[in-house]
C-alpha cells in the first residue's frame, strides 16, 4: 500500500507541470466554449480526493495533538485568503489560459511568497502526529518543486488570450 499511497500522493504535479508549461495545449484540449480554468479545478479536485484517500490508506487516524490546530488553521486560512482574492480564475491558471486576472497586493500577497502553498504546506505539517512523515515530505517536495516551476514564467508559452 506503501509505493502506491506515495504515487497517489504525487499524482497531481504532473498535471500542474504541464498545465504550466503548454497551457494552449489544455486551453484547445478543454475547447472553445469551456472555461480552461473551471476544468482545472474540476480535474484538480478529483486529484487532490486522490491525495486524501492516499494519506488516509497509510494514517494512524489518531487525533492530532493540540498544538498541531493552529498550524493547520493558519495553513488553511491562507488557502482560503488567496482563493477568496484570486477566484477560481486566478487561482487555477487563468493568467496562463489567457485570462486577464488583475494584479493583487493585499495580505497574503506581498507578504508572503506562494501563500498558497505555504498554507498548504502548514497544512500537511500539522498532520505530521497521525501520518507518516515520508507521506507529508513527498507533498511538500510536490510544492516546492511547483513553487520553482512557477517562478520561471516564460511569458511565450502562455495560451492566446481568450476572446
Amino acid at each position: 500500500m506503501g509505493i502506491l499511497a506515495g504515487i497517489g500522493v504525487m499524482v497531481p504535479f504532473p498535471f500542474y507541470y504541464w498545465l504550466w508549461n503548454q497551457p494552449q495545449k489544455w486551453v484547445n484540449l478543454c475547447g472553445k466554449h469551456n472555461d480552461p480554468s473551471k476544468i482545472m479545478a474540476f480535474v484538480s479536485h478529483f486529484l487532490k480526493l486522490v491525495q486524501f484517500l492516499s494519506l488516509y490508506s497509510v494514517s494512524s487516524l489518531s487525533w492530532p495533538p493540540f498544538y498541531f490546530w493552529p498550524l493547520f488553521l493558519a495553513g488553511q486560512f491562507l488557502n482560503f485568503r488567496v482563493y477568496q482574492l484570486l477566484g477560481e480564475s486566478g487561482t487555477y491558471y487563468g493568467v496562463r489560459f489567457g485570462k486577464s486576472i488583475p494584479w493583487v497586493t493585499e495580505f497574503p500577497f506581498g507578504y508572503i511568497n506562494d501563500p498558497q502553498y505555504v498554507g498548504s504546506i502548514m497544512s500537511l505539517l500539522a498532520c505530521l502526529s497521525w501520518v507518516p512523515f515520508k507521506y507529508i515530505l513527498l507533498w511538500c517536495l510536490g510544492y516546492v518543486f511547483m513553487i520553482h516551476v512557477e517562478s520561471k514564467e516564460d511569458l511565450t508559452t502562455r495560451a492566446k488570450p481568450l476572446n
